[in-house]
Formats: structure tokens, sequence, C-alpha cells
């Protein structure tokens, strides 16, 4: 006798039932290879905004207006990934009166992480998505305590690598104890690379998703289908989170994306973390080539009558 769980004539019933499934959660099926256009916006309208990532301190935040300026070049978020708890109280007051002098969102990474405590588990060839999570629950405290510090300080928007992070600074704002226009951004290293997931950060807390950075356009435009909230999209990613170098495929980021932070890293390049004096020069170098990438990714815009 044939169930109604399984079914051995139609052999597309598994399928169907895994689509109805799905779409009783609400959840996107399948991506979207049509790449439809997307309709939804930022708050005051745009399609798309830039942001310059690895900015690692006033300093480099002084070098990246600067180039910005040479350029002709708006850019909207700056941010950093050595972590609030890497610098001093006085260079984030002033860190962040340069973004407001720059009109930009400054967005610090937490501290606390995995890749930079006892633990030995980071160290595998399949430990990349380790780095930035927690370990323990003095860990998950010590987080707490780097964001509630950077609040205090004025800091708005923190970049969040772990998912139970996540999910206490969303209660945390539900509850008032961080402000309700509080940015949670989720890294690049929390990866969010299809629908649910989009679905499962947004549900916690998260204000801007970081996807994962080789995503098809089809993909990315099943997650835009999923989510309202805006997505970050390396245009060039670092060379340990893949190398993709995707200038051309800026319109059509914006087209099905939006809205769309653009984000442009350098590949080539040495890493940063935690960044220091010992480091100044390659920190403020690499932060002024990644404004000229992003002036290359704004001409695409251009040619293409999306700026």
């Amino acid at each position: 006798m044939t169930s109604d769980w399984k079914s051995t004539r139609d052999p597309q019933g598994p399928m169907k039932r895994a689509i109805s499934a799905l779409a009783k959660q609400g959840v996107i099926h399948e991506d979207l290879d049509g790449l439809p256009e997307s309709a939804k916006r930022f708050s005051d309208g745009a399609r798309w905004k830039v942001e310059i990532p690895s900015v690692e301190g006033p300093a480099a935040m002084r070098a990246v207006i600067e180039e910005s300026k040479k350029y002709a070049l708006d850019f909207h978020r700056a941010s950093q990934g050595s972590g609030i708890m890497m610098l001093r109280d006085e260079e984030i007051t002033e860190f962040l009166a340069l973004g407001n002098e720059a009109s930009a969102e400054v967005c610090l990474f937490v501290g606390p992480r995995s890749s930079w405590d006892i633990g030995r588990a980071t160290i595998g060839s399949s430990s990349a998505t380790v780095h930035p999570s927690l370990r323990g629950a003095d860990q998950v405290r010590f987080a707490m305590e780097d964001v509630l510090h950077g609040a205090s300080l004025g800091v708005r928007s923190i970049l969040v690598g772990d998912v139970g992070l996540l999910k206490v600074l969303g209660e945390a704002k539900r509850k008032g104890d961080l402000p309700s226009d509080f940015v949670l951004k989720t890294s690049v290293a929390l990866p969010c690379n299809n629908p649910a997931t989009a679905a499962l950060y947004e549900d916690l807390g998260a204000s801007t998703l970081n996807l994962t950075t080789d995503l098809s356009l089809a993909q990315i435009a099943a997650i835009r289908a999923q989510v309202d909230i805006p997505v970050d999209v390396y245009v060039e990613a670092a060379d340990d989170f893949g190398g993709a170098v995707r200038h051309y495929e800026v319109p059509d980021l914006v087209r099905v994306a939006a809205p769309i932070y653009l984000k442009f890293t350098v590949r080539n390049a040495p890493g940063l973390y935690p960044a220091g004096g010992h480091i100044q020069g390659l920190v403020e170098s690499t932060g002024r080539e990644r404004v000229r990438r992003a002036s290359i990714g704004v001409g695409m815009l251009k040619r293409y009558g999306l700026a």
C-alpha cells in the first residue's frame, strides 16, 4: 500500500513535498534564475551604498576620507575588523567623529573571538567559520561587555560573528539594554548563503546581512526575495574568503539585491587583524586602495545608468 508520506509512483513526489514543507514556513525554495529586479530600497530610497571594510581606526579613516575626496566618491559605511577592545576610548570617539564628518556609519567588530583565544579548534583546515565564534559563557560575557562599552562611547553599529551573540544582542535591543536603532551587522565569517539562514538571522535581530562571497546572482536574488533588510556583498573579496573580483557584476548586483552595500577590499594583501602601529602604513595604504577599487565599481554603475 502506498502511503501519503512516500509515493513510489510519482518520482517528483519527494520534491513536491519538500517544496510544500518549505512553503508552509515561508522559505524560498529555489534560486531565482530569472534574476528578478528588486523593488526594495534603503529607508532613504537608495538602491545601493558603498562600504569600505577593514578601516582600522581613526588614522585609517582619515586616509579613507582623504582618498574618497580625491576620487569624488561618497562612501556610506566604514567597517573595522580588529574589534572594539583593540581601540582606546579616545580612538573610538575620534573614529566616530570622523564618521560623522564624512556622513558615514562607523561599524566596529566585537573584539573577543575563538581565533584569538587559547583553544585549538581554529587551526584546522576546515575551521574558518569557527574563528569569529565565542568559546564558552565567559567569552559571551566579554563580548557583551565589549558591545555595551562601545555603545556607552557612542558606537551604534557593530559586526557580529557568533550566532548566539546575535541572539542575545537582538534581545538586548528589545529589552532596552541597547538603543533601538543599534545596527547589528553579521560578519562575512558568519555564513549566510541561503534564504533559510537569512531569515533566521533577521529573526534574531540582524540589521544587515553579510553574504557569503561566492554566491551567484540567482542565489543572491533568492535571499533578497526572502528578507527585506539590506545585504552586504563583496565586489572584491579578500584572498582568505575566496578572492572573487566581480566588478562587471556590480550593475546586476544592484538590480537584483537592492538595498545592497557594495563592499570593496583588495586581493593580494596580507591580513590586518589585530591592527596597530606596527603595520600602520599597510593599514592606511590598503584603505586608500579600497577606495580606489570602490571608485571603479561606482564607475561601472555610472556607465550603466545606475548612479
